[in-house]
């Protein structure tokens, strides 16, 4: 069974509906990447898988028990974290403070171990952790951003943007690390305007355009689409 499957899912804003019915699996220890232009539904997508937005049909289905109707912190608790875009850290709190609070439903022992593994992942944030969320550049913000998340210990992760508004060292920075995330045993879906990096690091990758999945397949099948080519990588 996929570790996540998504059935007819419809969710929007209001009077909006942003996305229209879409299918999606992932399987356990997979990345896979969702692609499409700005307002295609990519994020909503997210939101209402993690439980931020209502889901008004279909079905989400997460370790084989059905997440649709629950709240976020009990998604949270079953397995799952969510980096959303525009990072969402605490500004005021330190960066150890941002990090305990990913941790925040857990009650086990090995919290501390897991900060270890978080700040050998992200060496920069070790020497910031007394510094305040808000004042971080934008990339350490992010890898602040993903490292909370790691700290509830996900089974799944999701990614809203990872990349965005980073210089190209730091895109190339994060990219590694979320296959270094990946080899430590998490599963990623991965939401990424930098389709090109998407694609190059996903094992499968769906389209989304206008709320509805057009295309489907290998991340590689996908980067040599032609249409997808065209539309995404600003080829042809």
């Amino acid at each position: 069974m996929p570790l996540l499957s998504v059935t007819g899912l419809v969710a929007g804003y209001g009077g909006i509906t942003a996305i229209k019915g879409i299918d999606l699996t992932v399987d356990q220890g997979e990345i896979v990447t969702l692609i499409g232009s700005n307002g295609a539904g990519k994020s909503t997508t997210l939101r209402t898988i993690s439980g931020l937005v209502r889901a008004r049909n279909g079905r989400v289905e997460f370790l084989s028990k059905p997440i649709e109707k629950l709240a976020p912190h009990k998604i949270v608790a079953l397995g799952m974290s969510h980096v959303p875009e525009g990072r969402g850290i605490f500004h005021r709190l330190t960066v150890l403070e941002n990090l305990y609070m990913g941790a925040f439903q857990r009650g086990d022992g090995e919290i501390a171990d897991d900060l270890g593994k978080v700040i050998s992942l992200f060496p920069r944030l070790r020497e910031r952790l007394k510094q305040a969320g808000g004042t971080l550049s934008g990339g350490e913000q992010q890898m602040l951003a993903i490292g909370r998340a790691m700290m509830a210990r996900p089974k799944l992760l999701l990614l809203d943007e990872p990349s965005m508004g980073l210089s190209p060292i730091l895109v190339q920075t994060i990219f590694e690390t979320i296959q270094s995330i990946r080899r430590q045993g998490a599963t990623i879906l991965l939401v990424e305007q930098n389709a090109a990096m998407a694609l190059e690091v996903a094992d499968r990758a769906y389209v989304i355009e206008s709320g509805v999945i057009t295309l489907s397949g290998r991340g590689a099948e996908l980067a040599g689409n032609d249409s997808v080519r065209r539309a995404y990588l600003g080829e042809g």
